[in-house]
């Protein structure tokens, strides 16, 4: 454990905005850098200034920000052939964005020298000492890019490092070696970093993650010398992405002693990882390492069972370090050590194990019949609250009828009608929605908010179907998800529906749902019926 610092560069706003699916406006970058910037990072590069209208006003923008520790970095090429320093636009940009330190790209490899730019490899080589040099004169720290490096190294190692050589020379503060293509392994970066560090002071990584190496080649490249770490939150980047900047940074501080940031920033990983992914409009990968919602969670009954003696037993750190937490999931894999967790996690408390084995015995028959728990603990806690003998049917169905038509235009319309027993009374409600489930769910809400006011607040958020036996075609069997979300407030749960109407799955998950809010508000829930406006669901 070596204790050394490691110096971080994050470059989501440039080069992870290169990834398909992500656009990230001025207010988007703005907000990530700000978060960054309370997470720990040391320099956050904003764009390419010169190279679009938003990267320029995002410099603009940034200039005016007192920065809590980190550093905007412009980033840019060296200077186009046969243009002078001076008079190079993107060089120009890059100092005309008010950064104190600028990020520079160069080529390492002679097969872009020749065929990419077109020029001698002794002109490649002036291309970089004066374009690092003019931007040393100017005040700029400077942190060169060998793009490219080690696909150059590999095929020409003596020339590779005299571009390394021009850029040191020339005041270069960082020599940057750069995986561009993503194709290099952990045992070659290691070699070639090894080499590289003998030769010249500070030595940074930047690995794509192509081969699916990416963080395992930033790691091997600190191990060889290096002390400046480039990648991206989440690892999102051109192509497959860039090395996840999440997964380096607790592996070097909790893994390798190195110092990166604080515990307590450290504490924040899980949050910045959801932040940035919400903020990109991206769905956050469960199964990553270590900031996922997966990534701490337990499923085969002997692994809950070890833990809940001894985490260390099916963990290799505390959830908690980064933010995370444990989860137990509930399936037909389960056994009684998996029902408990789950029961005491929802302040449930099972009587014998007579209850605990009903538990078990009722969630894999419901499993075998396509019902799945792990995405939808709000059912899972109605049943074992069901089993426990505690009231959660608050309402009972009589019946209910959708129809769906086609009016003028090719306008397509829904309508509704659900009858159900509540408080001792018969309600029967009529309502239009946008499909046959909302519709559905309006009439519901219609029926019951007389008697549950409350229900007004209740929306739903998310909605998914799944086929479980495709081979029955239309008269597969079908589970449906639905997730439910209080207006105004932070809260959601999910339930389940299996059938093979999916009108029937959605009504079990829609009715679950509402069960679960009205058990869990019951003080609020009974009270005088609400004005005829509270009737239907926020919108």
């Amino acid at each position: 454990m070596s204790g050394a610092s490691i110096e971080l560069f994050d470059t989501t706003l440039r080069d992870g905005s290169q990834a398909e699916h992500v656009t990230l406006s001025v207010a988007d970058k703005m907000r990530i850098a700000h978060r960054l910037d309370a997470f720990g990072i040391h320099l956050i590069e904003g764009g390419w200034p010169g190279s679009n209208p938003k990267d320029q006003e995002f410099f603009e923008d940034a200039a005016t920000i007192t920065w809590k520790q980190a550093q905007i970095c412009a980033f840019g090429s060296t200077r186009r052939a046969g243009n002078t320093p001076e008079q190079d636009p993107n060089l120009l940009a890059m100092l005309a964005s008010g950064t104190r330190v600028v990020s520079i790209f160069g080529k390492s490899w002679t097969l872009h020298v020749e065929y990419a730019l077109g020029v001698s490899r002794a002109e490649n080589l002036d291309m970089i000492a004066s374009s690092v040099g003019y931007l040393t004169q100017q005040g700029r720290r400077v942190i060169y890019d060998a793009e490219h490096f080690f696909d150059g190294y590999k095929d020409d190692p003596s020339y590779a490092m005299q571009t390394l050589e021009a850029a040191a020379l020339a005041g270069a503060d960082v020599l940057v070696l750069c995986d561009t293509n993503g194709g290099t392994l952990p045992s070659e970066v290691y070699r070639i970093v090894s080499a590289v560090s003998k030769r010249f002071n500070k030595v940074g990584i930047h690995s794509h993650n192509d081969s699916g190496c990416g963080v395992a080649c930033t790691l091997a490249a600190v191990e060889a010398g290096a002390r400046h770490v480039q990648g991206t939150i989440n690892g999102i980047g051109e192509r497959v992405g860039n090395a996840d900047l999440c997964t380096i940074v607790a592996c070097l501080q909790t893994k390798m002693g190195y110092r990166c940031i604080s515990d307590e920033a450290l504490a924040s990983l899980s949050d910045l990882s959801r932040f940035v992914d919400e903020v990109a409009n991206l769905l956050p990968l469960d199964r990553a390492p270590f900031v996922g919602r997966s990534a701490f969670a337990h499923k085969g009954g002997v692994h809950v069972s070890a833990v809940m003696k001894n985490s260390r037993a099916y963990e290799h750190l505390d959830p908690e370090t980064v933010g995370n937490k444990r989860r137990v999931l509930v399936s037909d894999l389960s056994g009684q050590s998996n029902v408990r967790y789950k029961a005491q996690e929802l302040g449930i408390e099972l009587g014998g194990q007579q209850e605990a084995r009903e538990a078990v015995k009722r969630i894999k028959a419901l499993e075998h019949l396509g019902y799945e728990f792990q995405g939808a603990e709000a059912s899972f806690e109605l049943l074992l609250r069901s089993i426990r003998g505690s009231k959660t049917e608050m309402f009972v169905l009589d019946r209910f009828r959708v129809h769906t038509a086609q009016g003028q235009r090719g306008v397509q319309w829904s309508e509704a009608t659900v009858a159900v027993f509540v408080r001792g009374k018969r309600e029967l409600a009529v309502a239009e929605g946008v499909g046959p489930v909302d519709a559905l769910s309006n009439a519901l809400h219609k029926a019951l908010c007389v008697s549950f006011p409350r229900l007004a607040a209740v929306q739903l958020a998310d909605y998914k179907v799944r086929v479980l036996s495709s081979e029955s075609a239309t008269a597969a069997t079908v589970r449906v998800l639905i997730e439910h979300h209080e207006a105004g407030g932070d809260r959601r749960w999910h339930t389940v529906g299996v059938s093979k109407n999916i009108l029937d799955a959605s009504w079990q998950a829609l009715t679950d749902g509402i069960r679960y809010y009205l058990f869990h508000t019951a003080s609020r829930a009974f009270e005088s019926p609400a004005p005829d406006r509270a009737c239907l669901p926020a919108s």
